[in-house]
């Protein structure tokens, strides 16, 4: 799958609004108990993944901003989760293909929130290099 990049603020926008299709979708569910439970969990993960989000632009540091990073990929496979087992435990065919939609976009977010560790932690790691060359050299100066 191919990740695009595109700026903070179009990805803060694009996962604020997928919460709030999450919850609009919740509130289209039949009134049964596994739609209330499994709804509940979708509303709870697919709230978080703006939130991470959020936290993790405010990361002070890359180690933080992974962890964060790490917590919104979690959230976010955890939503398609959640539509998939509403799917699979039948759903009117008039909710079946929006829920097919937003599996599919918070499986991109998932895969957006791999990629941005992935790169995260290579430059981490590229920096900590820097570090032990600069104090290899500083040792024989």
């Amino acid at each position: 799958m191919r990740v695009s990049n595109p700026t903070a603020d179009e990805l803060h926008r694009r996962m604020f609004d997928l919460a709030l299709r999450s919850i609009a979708f919740v509130r289209a569910l039949p009134k049964g108990v596994v739609e209330f439970r499994l709804g509940g969990q979708l509303i709870d993960s697919g709230s978080s993944v703006p939130a991470q989000y959020r936290a993790a632009c405010r990361a002070p540091s890359t180690r933080d901003f992974i962890a964060k990073i790490k917590k919104l990929e979690e959230e976010a496979d955890e939503s398609a989760l959640w539509l998939a087992l509403l799917r699979a435990a039948g759903l009117p065919e008039r909710l079946r293909s929006e829920s097919a939609i937003l599996e599919q976009e918070f499986s991109e977010i998932t895969a957006i929130a791999v990629a941005s560790a992935k790169t995260s932690r290579a430059r981490l790691e590229r920096e900590k290099e820097a570090k032990r060359r600069a104090r290899g050299r500083s040792d024989f100066a």
